[in-house]
């Protein structure tokens, strides 16, 4: 069953300004350590790759926490939701899914929800879809 579903948009340039005005704090205060780690790289052979890759985790985070119901709030935050890909091992490889960590992960298990992301970007905007479903 369907226990909440959510979506945003984000506009790259906005994150982009927000990069060249607060620097890495700004990154920081979004991404996990794993995520942080990615950004870095990307961010380091390809400026504007770092930059879409902030941008679809910012708004991959803002629709989960739509599909949960919290938005930005306890125990709901940006570095305790981490967007990754599924391994290379697995057989959908390179799907985008949710890690989640602490609290939130804790919370998340005690609901009995699963999670599905779809995350894209083009041009000037980033956008992402999620449904979390209830085994209820």
């Amino acid at each position: 069953m369907i226990y909440g579903i959510g979506t945003d948009i984000c506009d790259i340039r906005r994150i982009r300004a927000s990069l060249e005005r607060h620097g890495e704090r700004f990154a920081q205060k979004i991404l996990s350590d794993g995520e942080l780690a990615v950004w870095r790289s990307r961010g380091t052979r390809w400026p504007e790759r770092g930059v879409r890759y902030l941008a679809t985790r910012f708004s991959a985070k803002e629709a989960f926490s739509k599909a949960i119901g919290l938005g930005m709030r306890m125990p709901m935050t940006w570095r305790l939701c981490e967007i990754a890909k599924l391994p290379a091992e697995h057989p959908n490889a390179g799907k985008p899914c949710i890690v989640l960590h602490g609290v939130l992960k804790n919370w998340f298990e005690a609901q009995h929800l699963r999670v599905h992301v779809s995350v894209t970007d083009e041009t000037d905007y980033a956008a992402s879809f999620c449904v979390v479903e209830s085994a209820a």
